[in-house]
């Protein structure tokens, strides 16, 4: 639905040049116009208006000099810098542009009629004057001359299946008129025509057959070898043009009552036509041409009546096709002065939609057109969505806010007395439906409430390119805009304010809400944000393109900056990114329904589409939420599955407050219990349908409900304001919003049904009891609500809901016949334990009494409810004793013998309590329980002595055991041996001092204490040996994965963007494609079960060499030795420090001495290398996107990306001693 509008009209100064134009070619490279006439041969440039180089063809005899020569053809040669040049004598000239020589590379003596150059210039075909055709190379070798008129039909012969011949057939109500041979026109130039296919591989001949007088159409291939010839076509004229990017040649044809143009396939059989707009014997065609990309038909037609001064009139017409109709987009009228009539004609080969007109008094004229789509401007509910569409003298308007009709239908069209140029809107609000129309003729036609209104345009000093709002003129490379008001009759303007932009303006587009204007640029940007854009419109606050990827944008210009633009057309669309949406290859946009949610878009078949863009209709959803107007917003998410929650999600404050006018606009009991039914606790204004970047929205935290979660909120809300206005009414809804709270309340919503049962309403159309209960079916399982109405304990109502969930009365009678013969609390029990329920059968069952008390019991250790059984029975009962007694059993199944020691001892079960604080070795309760008992002074010297030899030792609690050996089994030499043992040096000399036992100290201290020191340093040296040797292996390792990451960028390319984002310790290595026996396995991490897992992970800390996770082994090995070696000398242990002290105190001071250097030695290694390990590289980053199974960082754990962070050493801890240094 896209119409030609005129961009730029550039008229050069007329050529002072003898004789007139004959042909011109245009120079790709320069955009000069190559131009030769009866005397010479012109390089001009239109641009400047200055001859660039200008050859003589009459000085060498290639022309006559009384102007009596002809030019069979020209034709620019890029590659060679030349231009080649056919005459009628036949000689073929080529002209030199870069050294000025003209030559002659060759002749036929029989002269030539035409001259046509394939499309990739490396063939050319000459027809002569003895109606042959000769095809040559580039260079001029002839390759084939074959005669143009042969008997045979060609390779492409059809075959014949017996069913009469055509002349014999039925052919309507023509008759038999359209076989009768008609010689060829008496306006024919019976010159050949000669076209090429685009691809170059096939070109076709038009000439007037000898034996029949009238023209044919024959193909060849590049072998000049004949393909096909045409079937006899009556009335067929000279023109003859192949579509560039089809298969189908056009050409006219005079009928008895019409003028038509025809398409013929490369068969030579007619393929559809289309009627010119003239009557019988009005004009004649010159020539057809087609644009490079095949998209507009230009037909050169001529009078065949002289007008009243002898001189007959000139157009030249645009066609253009949609939807399999022919349109006729311009009309350009030259008049009939003979000066002004064009000489030649021909569209530009590097820009499809200029076109060059030279006419015969030597004037240029070069037409820049451009696509645009006219559709009214408004942004109100007034305005239609108006789109116009040139059709000749027709404008076809289609209001698309009440119709979608795809096009050559419309709603409405406005016929015109002559061809439409031009059409376009009002942008007066309210006043958008008004629409001015420019036709070939120069008058102004207004459409509007008023009816029709012309008039004739005064001739500008320049061509407008538009005529309402914004125009742009000029002959340069800088346009200027002019911004236009118009009176209530579009007729007078006035210049209000110009804009200086560089480039051509294609199309432009203002918003007259917002006061911008959007203008796009020849080369495709817009404002130069954006250079893949097909087409856009502003609506609103937003401008909506289509772009060469197939996606339609949808951009919010009040938050967005033009740097903001700029990213968002240069990246990819996020998830849930509502400005972007897919879209046809090739569709535009037509126009936006104002108001409204619907984009009309065409596809490149002509078909219209309409879709509701995401960000168009939230953006109306916010505003509708805004206004609150619930109905209009809730049909439209209906209508477009928006998720119901943004109702609430969108603003939760002004929802809660507007409940009841929110029930009262949708006044639906159907959609309230829809609306209720999608509420969940997402909150889909951060996931869903993000708000723009720039837009703030209500925290649903400020809606007044604090911690309450959002579904139990508004499912509260809407029931207190339902149960105000009209609790039957909205009884439906009542039970959903009771059903639907995160913990939903059924039993409540069974207990209104059971009270519309007792008490029906008396309304007329309220909701009874039965139709509740089968709403409540039709949302809650049935035996789930069979359940829940068994736990009201209300048989009425179990019942009631049996009946109505189809259940068979023998799966639930006999049940509830046993039920009704229990006592009342063993019969809840029973229906608790059968819902299980078991803390509330708990209760239920210690009602009944003592006889039920085993059975409690039972239940209590099946279900592990101890904590709350021991709360239904005082301390002091026999019960809670008993109950105790089983928790604390209970306990110690568990592995928490020390709680369980606890229970028994406050219930006077101290045997078993002792028992169960010495396997648990907490020695002071144990201690504190024998003493309670009591025991005898033996056994609780015994009771010492296996607490400290067997318990506390074997954990390496020394002291403690000392302590019971000293004190409870007085025994003070094993309390300093086992301080010894310990390495507790300084309180084995306080006991040995305090016990005056000196002899301990050379028959157990010393040896100890060299003992301590040689297993020190000997530790100590094959911590120093492990920690060098992983730190040298680890350098290894990071340099062969460097070496590995440099052979990834040599097979990606030099280009790869993604070596850079490699991480150092990502494993890459010996993970990828280069031969691991790693790779296949280690890749297939992630599918594997927990254990396996579990058991990867461990592999994972391999140190064995090639591992593919050797480097995080080595960083886990050397932070653990960093770890051991630094808490060696913490405060707590003082493992160092102590045995320095003792070694100092018994003057092993060289044996000290080599154990503070040998660690002190360790500590400086340590603090030297963790630079150096953990450099910047080893860093995490991202991991790499690669197609191969390649291990990245994506494989490293976070305990892993732990590792990755240098280890810190404490410095402020003091273990050396000064007299050793």
């Amino acid at each position: 639905m896209r119409n030609l509008k005129l961009l730029r009209c550039l008229r050069s100064p007329e050529l002072r040049s003898p004789g007139c134009p004959r042909c011109f070619s245009v120079r790709t490279d320069t955009g000069t116009l190559l131009i030769v006439s009866q005397f010479s041969l012109t390089e001009y440039d239109p641009q400047s208006g200055e001859v660039v180089n200008e050859v003589s063809l009459t000085a060498e005899g290639y022309l006559s000099e009384d102007g009596s020569g002809v030019v069979a053809g020209i034709q620019d040669l890029p590659d060679q810098e030349a231009v080649c040049v056919a005459t009628a004598k036949g000689d073929v000239i080529v002209y030199h542009l870069n050294t000025n020589e003209l030559e002659c590379v060759g002749s036929v003596d029989s002269g030539l009629t035409a001259m046509s150059w394939s499309p990739d210039q490396e063939l050319v075909t000459l027809s002569t004057g003895q109606e042959t055709v000769i095809l040559m190379t580039k260079d001029f070798e002839p390759l084939s001359e074959v005669a143009i008129h042969q008997d045979e039909f060609g390779e492409g012969e059809f075959i014949t299946v017996g069913w009469g011949k055509k002349e014999t057939q039925f052919h309507g109500s023509e008759g038999n008129f359209t076989f009768m041979i008609h010689l060829s026109l008496p306006w024919d130039d019976r010159r050949p025509r000669i076209t090429w296919r685009g691809d170059g591989q096939l070109f076709a001949i038009s000439a007037i057959c000898p034996h029949t007088g009238c023209r044919k159409v024959r193909v060849w291939n590049r072998e000049c070898i004949l393909q096909a010839t045409s079937e006899v076509v009556n009335g067929l004229e000279q023109p003859l043009c192949w579509k560039p990017s089809g298969s189908l040649m056009a050409s006219t044809q005079r009928h008895p009552n019409k003028h038509s143009v025809v398409f013929m396939e490369k068969n030579g059989l007619l393929h559809g036509d289309f009627t010119l707009p003239f009557t019988k014997d009005q004009v004649k065609v010159k020539e057809l041409l087609w644009n490079s990309d095949s998209t507009v038909l230009a037909i050169w037609l001529e009078d065949l009546t002289p007008g009243e001064d002898g001189n007959p009139n000139t157009y030249l017409q645009l066609w253009t096709v949609g939807n399999s109709h022919w349109y006729l987009k311009q009309s350009l009228h030259f008049g009939c002065e003979p000066s002004r009539a064009p000489a030649c004609v021909c569209w530009d080969p590097e820009k499809p939609l200029r076109l060059h007109v030279l006419t015969q008094g030597w004037a240029s004229f070069t037409y820049d057109w451009g696509w645009f789509t006219e559709r009214s401007l408004g942004d109100d509910a007034w305005d239609n969505a108006n789109v116009a569409v040139i059709d000749g003298a027709k404008v076809l308007v289609t209001t698309f806010r009440q119709c979608v009709v795809p096009p050559p239908m419309c709603a409405y069209e406005l016929q015109l007395p002559a061809a439409v140029n031009q059409v376009t809107f009002r942008a007066q609000p309210q006043r958008t439906n008004e629409l001015a129309v420019l036709t070939a003729d120069g008058r102004l036609h207004i459409y509007g409430p008023g009816g029709l209104t012309n008039c004739k345009c005064p001739l500008l000093p320049v061509l407008l390119t538009s005529f309402v709002q914004c125009t742009t003129y000029g002959a340069e490379q800088v346009h200027f805009i002019f911004i236009f008001t118009f009176s209530s009759h579009f007729v007078r303007g006035t210049n209000r304010s110009e804009v200086k932009v560089e480039g051509h303006v294609i199309s432009m587009c203002s918003s007259p809400r917002s006061g911008t204007l959007a203008v796009q640029l020849e080369d495709g940007q817009i404002r130069r944000v954006a250079s893949n854009v097909s087409s856009f419109v502003m609506y609103d606050e937003f401008l909506l393109l289509t772009t060469h990827a197939h996606t339609c944008r949808c951009l919010h210009l009040a938050t967005m900056s033009v740097k903001d633009v700029q990213a968002a057309l240069s990246s990819e669309s996020a998830q849930n990114d509502e400005s972007a949406r897919r879209v046809e290859r090739g569709s535009r946009i037509v126009t936006v329904v104002p108001q409204d949610t619907r984009l009309v878009l065409q596809m490149p078949r002509g078909n219209i589409e309409t879709i509701h863009h995401r960000a168009l209709v939230l953006a109306q959803l916010r505003k509708w939420l805004d206004d609150l107007k619930f109905r209009e917003a809730f049909e439209s998410m209906r209508k477009l599955r928006i998720n119901l929650n943004l109702v609430y999600d969108h603003s939760p404050r002004v929802f809660l407050e507007n409940v009841e006018w929110f029930l009262k606009q949708i006044d639906s009991v159907n959609h309230i219990n829809l609306f209720l039914t999608e509420l969940k606790e997402e909150d889909t204004t951060k996931t869903m349908y993000p708000l723009p970047v720039g837009k703030a929205c209500q925290p649903a935290s400020e809606a007044g409900g604090g911690v309450r979660k959002k579904v139990d909120l508004v499912c509260d809300a809407l029931r207190s304001a339902m149960e105000t206005l009209d609790p039957q009414k909205y009884c439906l809804c009542i039970l959903t919003s009771h059903v639907r709270k995160t913990t939903p309340e059924l039993e409540i919503a069974l207990q209104k049904v059971h009270e519309l049962r007792v008490n029906p309403p008396s309304a007329e159309h309220a909701v009874g009891a039965g139709e509740a209960l089968k709403y409540l079916l039709f949302l809650v399982n049935v035996n789930e609500l069979y359940e829940h109405s068994l736990g009201t304990y209300d048989f009425d109502l179990v019942l009631m809901v049996a009946e109505k969930s189809q259940k068979d009365p023998k799966e639930y009678l006999p049940f509830l016949n046993m039920l009704k013969t229990l006592e009342l609390n063993y019969q809840r029990y029973t229906i608790d334990k059968h819902l299980k329920r078991f803390r509330k059968a708990l209760h239920h069952l210690s009602k009944c009494g003592e006889e039920h008390f085993t059975e409690l019991v039972n239940l209590v250790k099946d279900q592990r409810l101890y904590s709350e059984a021991l709360q239904l029975y005082p301390s002091d009962s026999q019960q809670h004793k008993v109950l105790t007694v089983a928790y604390a059993e209970y306990l110690l199944e568990q592995q928490q013998a020390e709680e369980a020691g606890l229970l028994l001892w406050r219930c006077g079960e101290m045997p078993r309590a002792l028992q169960a604080f010495v396997s648990c070795t907490s020695w002071r309760h144990a201690l504190a329980v024998a003493t309670h008992i009591p025991v005898t002074q033996g056994q609780l010297a015994q009771l010492a002595r296996d607490l400290a030899g067997t318990k506390l030792l074997e954990m390496r609690r020394a002291t403690e055991a000392a302590l019971l050996l000293e004190q409870y089994a007085k025994d003070c030499e094993e309390a300093i041996s086992a301080l010894v043992t310990g390495a507790a040096w300084e309180e084995a000399l306080r006991l040995i001092y305090l016990y005056s036992r000196q002899d301990i100290i050379e028959t157990h201290l010393k040896p100890a204490l060299l003992e301590a020191h040689s297993m020190q340093v000997a530790f100590l040296e094959s911590q120093m040996a492990l920690f060098t040797r992983y730190k040298s292996r680890l350098a290894v390792v990071l340099e062969q994965k460097e070496k590995t990451k440099l052979l990834l960028i040599d097979e990606d390319g030099p280009d790869c963007g993604e070596a850079e984002l490699y991480s150092e310790a990502s494993s890459v290595l010996t993970g990828s494609r280069f031969g691991s026996k790693y790779s296949h396995s280690n890749s297939r991490i992630s599918s594997r079960s927990s254990k396996n897992r579990r058991k990867a992970e461990g592999k994972k800390h391999s140190l064995k060499e090639g591992s593919p996770f050797e480097d995080i082994a080595l960083l886990h090995a050397l932070i653990q030795i960093i770890h051991v070696t630094d808490k060696m000398r913490d405060n707590e242990s003082k493992e160092i420090h102590s045995l320095l002290r003792a070694l100092v105190l018994f003057l092993f001071d060289v044996r000290a001495s080599s154990l503070q250097a040998k660690y002190s030695e360790l500590l400086q290694l340590i603090e030297t290398s963790i630079p150096e390990i953990w450099h910047e590289g080893l860093q995490p980053g991202p991991a790499p996107v690669r197609r191969t199974p390649v291990l990245t960082a994506q494989c490293i754990s976070r305990t892993d990306a732990e590792i990755l962070m240098p280890p810190k050493m404490r410095q402020s801890i003091r273990w050396e001693l000064s007299i050793l240094k």
